[in-house]
């Protein structure tokens, strides 16, 4: 299968290039921005085919990113970067359409690259019937 493009928006820079580095050598071409507002500003310019976005961010956080692209109204996935396990937050992310919720403390880089790669398959599936 085809790598899908990504969009990444993480506000930790070491994280933030840590993805960029990981998911450029897995062959995923890859855009990468620091916050809320760098992500809604990309999104204008190109939608990506998974979109992995960290909650807490300055400026705009993941959630208000979500809202202004709910579920019904984009066309690609999003995964939700969290270092906070609280079910507030995770059902807040559901709620608003994310796909999928990825603890950053308790995962590896190459379990967000396979969570990446199955959530683009199972929306494709969905998507086109394949």
């Amino acid at each position: 299968m085809i790598k899908p493009d990504i969009l990444i928006a993480e506000d930790d820079p070491v994280l933030r290039n840590l993805y960029v580095k990981k998911f450029s050598v897995s062959r995923f071409p890859i855009r990468a921005v620091e916050d809320g507002e760098q992500a809604l500003a990309a999104l204008q310019e190109r939608f990506p085919q998974v979109l992995v976005l960290d909650i807490h961010m300055p400026k705009v956080d993941g959630f208000q990113v979500l809202e202004q692209y709910p579920k019904n109204k984009r066309s690609f996935p999003v995964v939700m970067l969290t270092n906070f396990a609280d079910e507030k937050s995770r059902e807040r992310g559901k709620d608003l359409g994310a796909d999928e919720y990825f603890i950053k403390k308790d995962m590896t880089i190459k379990s967000l690259l396979e969570m990446v790669d199955r959530v683009y398959a199972d929306w494709l599936k969905a998507h086109t019937g394949d």
